[in-house]
């Protein structure tokens, strides 16, 4: 009877976990069907055969789920831009140039979730919140590295962004890279980011602009002005 007991807790977290997991991919589902806004308790509790009530027990609230599928989908995204930084550490271009690749792999194979990160917030909703903003870090962080292997970190930035990124910097215990590289990655980060949103809404197609090779160029104008 004690061993009993004593499995007892354990089984019982593998099936939240499991249960957990079932329906955060229902939710999934739902923001690749209908993004965001579509997101609801109810039906998805139906999707996984429980009532809404009980998937209270799992979720506080839809706030709640939202939030961990938003800091589960930083996790991947910076999980995704570590393996091809590390791919071949010793050529710092080539470094560069995976990272940014990878950020729009992932963006064209995850759309619903990269829109989930970047897109406008859900009104009510807290997209600022210290651990959604600690969790988007290890993805800057990559980022940051691999264009401080490349940029002048004696290059002059104007005193006003100069002293928002040392305050943005010392917040998140990064105060060891210079404002330029911090700069540099920030601009890095919005041009990519723009090309990226504008393909996977479909932009460019009606431009007949191949955004592959855009985005390809974009990256070697970066590296040359490094």
């Amino acid at each position: 009877m004690a061993a009993e007991n004593r499995t007892e807790p354990g089984l019982r977290d593998r099936f939240r976990a499991q249960v957990r997991q079932e329906v955060k991919a229902a939710a999934l589902r739902q923001l690749a069907e209908g993004g965001p806004e579509a997101l609801s308790l109810n039906a998805i509790a139906k999707q996984v055969g429980m009532t809404g009530p009980a998937l209270y027990r799992y979720f506080t609230n839809r706030d709640g789920l939202l939030t961990e599928l938003v800091i589960d989908a930083y996790g991947d995204l910076a999980s995704a831009l570590a393996r091809a930084a590390d791919a071949d550490a010793t050529d710092a271009v080539a470094r560069l140039a995976a990272v940014v690749r990878a950020f729009r792999t992932w963006a064209l194979t995850e759309p619903h979730r990269y829109r989930l990160l970047f897109r406008a917030p859900l009104q009510g909703y807290d997209a600022h919140s210290t651990s959604l903003v600690e969790a988007s870090q290890p993805a800057m962080t990559v980022v940051l590295d691999v264009v401080g292997a490349l940029a002048k970190p004696d290059t002059a930035v104007p005193d006003g962004p100069a002293v928002q990124f040392r305050e943005w910097m010392k917040r998140h215990g990064i105060e060891d890279v210079p404002e330029a590289v911090a700069a540099r990655t920030t601009m890095l980060w919005a041009h990519l980011h723009g090309l990226v949103s504008l393909e996977i809404e479909g932009n460019f197609s009606s431009m007949g602009i191949d955004p592959g090779t855009l985005y390809e160029t974009e990256v070697k104008d970066f590296v040359r002005s490094l």
